[in-house]
């Protein structure tokens, strides 16, 4: 094992596509980090990238790229800080060129931004035809794919680290691996050694969900109070080259970070404590532990690993039809039963009078325990209550007429009905697959602001 450096600290930027952009600038103007990290990429959000791109191969990419990277861009050339990111969605291409394109518009010349390719794997997928988790069935027999993104690991960080990248732009990769890569790259951690893995993997599952370890997630007003939500901090981690991760965030701004939030971090997600699979390696979490060492500062440790899977998990992109959705908001004496009349009444039209199968469309009525989905006994006369129908269909012209005959209610009865919504979208239906190892062909390309 080569040491490059004694230590390295990351700092995690974002958490999902829509997080806040002024922890991050917090953090690039006065966090002393080596890396920013923006981990913005879900299986929904690769999805909505491909159903974006579908409508302008131009798109595809997050919709905050330009923004978080006009944000931070400048501060972190100005200290040193290399930016890493997942934010290429379904376009990495398209996004490594907005990113130079901002870099240039800041006068940032010499910014050399690289874009990761390799994860879109749909020739592979369709050669393969591998069976599906969701349904059981090959993918072949399923509705038409799309796309078929795999989850890359840290290797092709590594290798545009390598090439002296200043911004590292990836389509899917796995979550941790968006800091395993600078992690091995600057302290030169073999990447077979999988103890030193499950280390960098730990780092990286703690530090991925940005706000979540400093208590966003973690908040409850009663058993679990967070001071100065509004302010909250993004973590940041200082690991040794012998292994030791030391977790923290900056001083003066909101949130909490001790045992009790990195915990909860460390099992969110994790089916299997013991044996976490990336692409990197099999991590094994069920020895770690977290002493305080002052305010806003843990010491995590006990983290190993044990050999990567030889299999990849891709997510998959089918054509879903048309999403068509509709709300309406009751209020006053017997806001249920008019709302629950108001959904009778749109369930039976567009049956009859638009042609939608019986069972086609969804009725939440808000405000009376939807969410608990019948697990919950019903709110008993509340006080207002939404109605919303949503339905998938195979055409534009059906989902537009869930919300048509939603907004209808405000003067075909029943009385009261106002702020009324509509909604149509295209939908890619999200499903999942695993692949060969071998199958995956990764590359970088450099582009150097001139």
């Amino acid at each position: 094992m080569t040491t490059r450096r004694t230590s390295v600290r990351l700092g995690a930027g974002a958490g999902f596509a829509g997080d806040r952009l002024d922890p991050a600038v917090e953090l690039a103007v006065r966090g002393g980090l080596q890396y920013l990290v923006f981990e913005c990429l879900g299986e929904r959000t690769v999805a909505e990238g491909h159903a974006r791109r579908r409508r302008d191969p131009a798109l595809g990419y997050d919709p905050l790229l330009k923004r978080r990277m006009g944000a931070v861009l400048a501060p972190c050339r100005a200290s040193g800080t290399r930016v890493v990111t997942n934010a290429g969605a379904a376009n990495p291409g398209a996004a490594g060129a907005a990113v130079a394109g901002v870099a240039r518009d800041l006068g940032l010349r010499g910014t050399r931004v690289a874009v990761v390719s390799g994860d879109d794997v749909l020739d592979a997928v369709r050669a393969v035809d591998p069976v599906v988790w969701e349904t059981g069935e090959p993918v072949s027999a399923g509705r038409p794919l799309i796309s078929a993104n795999v989850y890359l690991g840290a290797d092709p960080v590594v290798q545009a680290l390598q090439e002296d990248a200043d911004v590292v732009v990836t389509g899917r990769l796995a979550d941790p691996s968006l800091y395993v890569g600078p992690i091995r790259h600057e302290l030169g951690w073999d990447p077979e050694d999988d103890h030193m893995m499950g280390v960098a993997t730990m780092t990286g599952h703690l530090l991925e969900c940005a706000g979540q370890l400093t208590g966003g997630y973690f908040a409850d007003p009663v058993t679990k109070p967070v001071t100065g939500l509004a302010s909250l901090g993004f973590p940041y981690a200082d690991v040794s080259a012998a292994g030791e991760v030391r977790l923290s965030k900056l001083s003066g701004t909101g949130g909490r970070l001790d045992a009790r939030t990195c915990a909860e971090q460390l099992l969110y997600e994790v089916d299997d404590p013991g044996g976490y699979l990336t692409p990197d390696v099999t991590a094994d979490f069920t020895g770690v532990t977290f002493t305080e060492t002052g305010p806003d500062q843990v010491l995590a440790g006990g983290a190993t690993g044990r050999t990567r899977p030889a299999q990849l998990k891709v997510t998959l992109g089918q054509d879903g039809g048309w999403l068509g959705e509709g709300q309406i908001s009751y209020a006053g004496p017997r806001a249920l039963q008019r709302a629950e009349l108001a959904a009778e009444v749109v369930l039976e039209r567009l049956v009859a009078v638009h042609g939608l199968p019986p069972g086609a469309a969804e009725v939440e009525l808000i405000g009376t325990g939807a969410a608990f989905r019948g697990l919950a006994s019903p709110a008993v006369d509340p006080p207002e209550v939404r109605l919303r129908v949503a339905a998938r269909v195979d055409s534009e012209v059906a989902a537009h007429a869930v919300g048509w005959e939603v907004e209808a209610l405000y003067t075909n009865g029943p009385a009261g009905g106002g702020g009324a919504r509509t909604g149509v979208r295209p939908l890619v239906a999200v499903r999942s697959c695993l692949i060969p190892r071998d199958l995956v062909n990764t590359g970088v390309d450099i582009i150097e602001v001139a």
